[in-house]
């Protein structure tokens, strides 16, 4: 039989279908191997019935970002902006195959415990390794901060040999500080744009700035191009004006206590703005805006009875003005007719200005040209003399800054109004037997008012006065040797701190972690660990029950998990290829509160002290590489739950983070009627 000639071979239809039929069964084979995976991840997660999904990795990554802060590069970095770029961060680059990284010889090696004359144990950590092998940036910073620790204990114990008793750091005797203070713009330049206040602020104290705004000039922005279709140069003019605090850890930004920010040529609204927050740990509150529009007259919105945004002309706004006969006839009827005054906008490019930041009973108050142009309330967690710099910085030329009516006598700083010695509050020493829960919070050396909180508030629980559960913060030391000083004979007193030899730095948190979980399974034994930063308010009762709900010959992380999230690339927090090269994160619980067992704890220690766990620079992300090293030998219980709560406060929670001494002592009222409400009091 002949073949026609538009029919195909059927050698050729026979490879044909071959081929698809090998794609197909490529196609399950992939299945098959990626699917299981997918498998593990929820199971890992099953055992909590509060788990929906993981859907955390805007909120994560909006704290992780640069782009969550307030910048003056750019006048688009403002909250609606910040929003587009974490979503564009929401999906960092992969690993370029044009620059492959080396390979890396082994783990990193860590470094070794120390044991320390001071306290039970001690600081954390040493370099053992040769110094002239190579060292990741991780390691440097350790080697650093250890080095410099050594020698500051050594000027603690030679501070202590004049006695500390007699400082007047301690005791609160005052130190005599000018009642004025004048610096001219050429020599706040050669300061790098900061004023020292020496004894901070008080009520009434009042700086004056003199500056001239620059012209706008022209920046880029991609994701305005983007929303834009390719049209994204704005014109900018703006500058910053800032009360900030002293700076406690070494990496981390000090707390800004008042963030002014004038934007002559605005925002993405187009409309002159000016823009008041705070910043504390690097974490931004939530911003007050003026934007021409006066703010409401309500006795609770009201600064010292001030507006807290006055009013200004606006060119998008034309005020309606009242007809001859409608002003005749309210003439004629007696009604009472009061001038309304509209200002323009108080900055002008290229024009001078003198701006005035008056601190009063209730807030700040801001005046430009002797009109009072917005107040911003107290926050709390800062007090006026918590404000020892002024930081100028932008498109601005500053001519000259005056602060008067300073406080004329403060300690350098105050321990003294908030280390209450009391024996009530000093804690019972370590049980002899094994404990259910260690919770190990971290603290910086000078959070005297946080530490102290934590010991009126939730460190008076039940099951902690019963030594059911032990408490203890762990603490590295500061530059200044006052504060160490004044650190250590707090921790004599309380007996709740472990001193930590080594200049404390943020990207060394994790060298704490470490140290939380040796002593909890070498001094305490405890069942269970807990970590938790010395901002979080734990309900302890609560906790335990959360981990009495979870059978006792299981391995447990439990916390707020995150999954699937992926390093960032650019920004502050910008991790490296070299650091870490994995395309995301294992799981891990967000750092302000999370709990290990005990077998999960002995793992860490056991894997530290053979130098062979790997340390990363986040330590919430480092426990969840631990734990899931971990879980590759032994099943581990995931329990996620919301109420460890990451930011801020909800109902009935299990912690709350960002919480200032007196929301802690709010928090612990309202707790012991038995109501776990949040206290959001500004």
């Amino acid at each position: 039989m002949k073949r026609l000639k538009n029919e195909p071979p059927s050698g050729r239809r026979f490879k044909l279908s071959h081929f698809l039929l090998g794609i197909g069964a490529m196609y399950l084979v992939f299945l098959a191997f990626k699917f299981p995976h997918f498998l593990e991840i929820a199971a890992m997660l099953s055992g909590d019935d509060s788990y929906v999904g993981l859907d955390g990795a805007a909120v994560e990554e909006m704290e992780d970002s640069e782009l969550s802060k307030p910048f003056f590069s750019s006048v688009y970095k403002d909250t609606f902006h910040r929003k587009l770029e974490d979503n564009e961060n929401r999906n960092a680059p992969s690993m370029p195959s044009k620059e492959p990284l080396e390979e890396v010889k082994g783990e990193p090696k860590p470094i070794k415990p120390l044991q320390h004359r001071y306290g039970r144990i001690t600081g954390e950590i040493i370099m053992r390794r040769n110094r002239t092998s190579d060292l990741s940036i991780l390691e440097r910073m350790a080697d650093e901060a250890w080095t410099l620790g050594l020698k500051a204990w050594e000027e603690v114990e030679k501070y202590d040999a004049k006695g500390v008793g007699q400082s007047s750091v301690y005791d609160g005797k005052t130190e005599s500080c000018p009642s004025w203070v004048s610096v001219k713009g050429d020599e706040l330049a050669a300061r790098d744009n900061m004023m020292f206040l020496p004894c901070g602020l008080a009520a009434g104290s009042s700086i004056t700035v003199v500056g001239t705004p620059h012209h706008a000039h022209q920046e880029y922005v991609p994701q305005l191009a983007r929303l834009r279709s390719g049209d994204g140069i704005v014109m900018v003019s703006q500058f910053m004006i800032e009360l900030q605090g002293l700076k406690a850890v070494d990496g981390e930004d000090p707390p800004k206590i008042l963030h002014l920010n004038p934007r002559l040529r605005g925002d993405w609204s187009k409309q002159p703005v000016i823009e008041h927050n705070t910043c504390y740990r690097m974490q931004w509150g939530t911003a007050q805006r003026c934007d021409g529009l006066p703010s409401k007259k309500d006795d609770d919105m009201l600064v010292d009875g001030f507006r807290r945004c006055e009013k200004w002309m606006r060119n998008d706004i034309v005020d309606s003005k009242e007809s001859k006969t409608t002003s005749w006839f309210k003439r004629f009827i007696g009604r009472e007719q009061k001038p309304e005054v509209t200002w323009p906008f108080s900055f002008v490019e290229d024009r001078l200005f003198i701006l005035t930041l008056r601190a009063g009973v209730d807030g700040y108050h801001i005046n430009v040209g002797g009109r009072h142009v917005t107040s911003f309330p107290y926050r709390p967690g800062f007090t006026l003399e918590d404000a020892t710099g002024l930081a100028i910085k932008g498109d601005v030329d500053v001519h000259s800054v005056y602060a008067t009516s300073l406080p004329s006598s403060h300690p350098s700083f105050s321990p003294q109004r908030v280390l209450e010695m009391s024996d009530k509050w000093k804690s019972q020493p370590l049980p002899k037997s094994p404990v259910q829960l260690f919770i190990g919070i971290l603290s910086a050396s000078n959070h005297f008012a946080e530490r102290m909180a934590v010991r009126k508030t939730w460190m008076q629980s039940a099951p902690i006065k019963s030594s059911s559960v032990v408490v203890r913060f762990f603490v590295a030391l500061s530059p200044r040797k006052e504060v160490n000083a004044v650190l250590k004979k707090e921790a004599s007193y309380f007996g709740d701190i472990v001193i930590l030899p080594f200049m404390d730095r943020y990207e060394l948190v994790v060298l704490k972690t470490i140290a939380i979980c040796e002593f909890g399974v070498q001094n305490v034994s405890a069942a269970y660990i807990m970590k938790c930063d010395d901002d979080t308010f734990v309900r302890v009762e609560t906790v335990m029950k959360e981990i009495d709900g979870i059978p006792a010959k299981k391995s447990l992380y439990m916390g707020n998990l995150n999954l699937l999230h992926r390093p960032l690339r650019t920004g502050k927090w910008a991790v490296t290829f070299e650091e870490w090269p994995e395309a995301v994160y294992p799981p891990y619980a967000n750092g302000p509160g999370y709990v290990i067992s005990q077998d999960v704890a002995k793992f860490i220690v056991a894997q530290h002290g053979d130098r062979s766990l790997r340390l990363f620079k986040m330590e919430d992300v480092s426990m969840g590489m631990w734990v899931e090293h971990f879980n590759s030998s032994k099943t581990v219980q995931y329990s996620h739950n919301w109420k460890f709560c990451q930011y801020g406060c909800m109902e009935n929670y299990y912690t709350a983070h960002y919480q200032s001494p007196r929301q802690m002592m709010c928090l612990w009222d309202k707790l012991s009627r038995g109501r776990a409400q949040c206290c959001n009091f500004r």
